[in-house]
């Protein structure tokens, strides 16, 4: 069954406003709610990015910053003494 004329020509026009916009550092402080998301996803994205991967080794480098391997080091998972 097909959605009436006008609410397929609305949902088209607000894909096609989601897909068309990219992020920009000025989001974070945008009132319009779709800015204020693509902040927060970029935060997120870039965070999970940054993280690693789950089994929270670190990857051993050479002095040239050349990955040897990815069996490095695991992360320490104990607090820290202040």
């Amino acid at each position: 069954m097909m959605g009436n004329d006008q609410n397929d020509k609305e949902t088209i026009e607000n894909a096609n406003k989601v897909a068309g916009k990219m992020y920009d550092v000025s989001y974070y402080d945008s009132k319009n709610q779709l800015d204020k998301g693509i902040a927060i996803t970029h935060e997120q994205v870039s965070d999970d990015y940054m993280e690693g991967t789950i089994d929270g080794k670190i990857d051993e480098v050479d002095s040239n910053d050349e990955l040897k391997t990815h069996d490095g080091k695991n992360i320490r998972r104990k607090g820290f003494k202040e």
